[in-house]
């Protein structure tokens, strides 16, 4: 599933394809991913407009039209930019596309169909409504062991909360629990300092990495090697355990136990 790293890269490959282009027309496949528009009318809306400029908040990217609303492209499990000019090239499962006057196409692609594109006429209303957290890129460390005060829920489960932090789902999360040696099921509260810290460190190394190595979801493997000690049963590093398989946060994680310490509440 595109998380913060993989939805900037949707966001340089928007930028690169379409931005300062003219959409000439506007063709809707399937509307269901269009959650507060119909296919009608976002045709209607987006024919004649232009994108000058792009905007990425987590794992949400908004297009800026030359009207100032903005289209909000959330990718959910399977979404995809497709940037194609002969029509044999067209995504087998494109929601929409759309044409530019240059004679190429933006295509949206999405199996599963849950990805979820709105029109916005107000970008910070909307923000707000949604109580979307801040950028977990631009947090600053300070703000973000202030979220951290008095948390009862699991490190893992903290991580997850959009409306805390944006951007990090249930891969990354694994890997900053994975190498600052935290269980993710230990309790917020239950660090210290130093761990809370650690946690924030390794959260901007490792999204920072993935960013400059432009990350994509659909690659199964990377020179980075993140998630590649995902495996059940696999022996920790040093030998300390064994990766584990159990359900935190309401989502399927991965750990070491031994290796990962489990903090308590003292």
């Amino acid at each position: 599933m595109p998380e913060l790293p993989e939805v900037n890269t949707f966001k340089l490959y928007f930028d690169k394809t379409s931005l300062n282009q003219k959409i000439g027309e506007v063709h809707v496949h399937d509307d269901k991913i269009m959650r507060n528009i119909d296919g009608d009318s976002f045709i209607e809306k987006l024919t004649g407009r232009t994108f000058v400029k792009s905007f990425r908040r987590g794992k949400y990217l908004f297009g800026k039209l030359d009207n100032g609303n903005d289209v909000l492209f959330h990718f959910g499990m399977t979404g995809d930019f497709k940037y194609y000019e002969d029509e044999m090239d067209q995504p087998r499962h494109e929601r929409f596309a759309l044409h530019f006057e240059n004679g190429y196409r933006l295509g949206f692609d999405c199996p599963r169909k849950f990805a979820r594109i709105l029109y916005l006429e107000d970008l910070e209303k909307y923000i707000s409504e949604v109580g979307l957290g801040e950028d977990a890129l631009v947090i600053s460390e300070n703000d973000f062991l202030k979220k951290m005060e008095g948390r009862k829920t699991s490190i893992k489960g903290f991580l997850l909360n959009q409306k805390l932090l944006a951007g990090v789902g249930n891969l990354y999360a694994d890997e900053i629990c994975f190498q600052t040696r935290i269980h993710p099921a230990s309790p917020v509260n239950a660090l210290k300092a130093k761990q809370k810290k650690a946690v924030y460190k390794a959260m901007n190394n490792i999204l920072t990495i993935a960013i400059d190595r432009a990350r994509y979801y659909k690659d199964e493997k990377s020179e980075d090697d993140f998630f590649q000690w995902r495996v059940e049963g696999r022996k920790a590093p040093k030998g300390k355990g064994v990766c584990q398989v159990e359900k935190i946060a309401g989502r399927t994680t991965y750990y070491f136990d031994i290796y990962q310490k489990l903090y308590q509440i003292e």
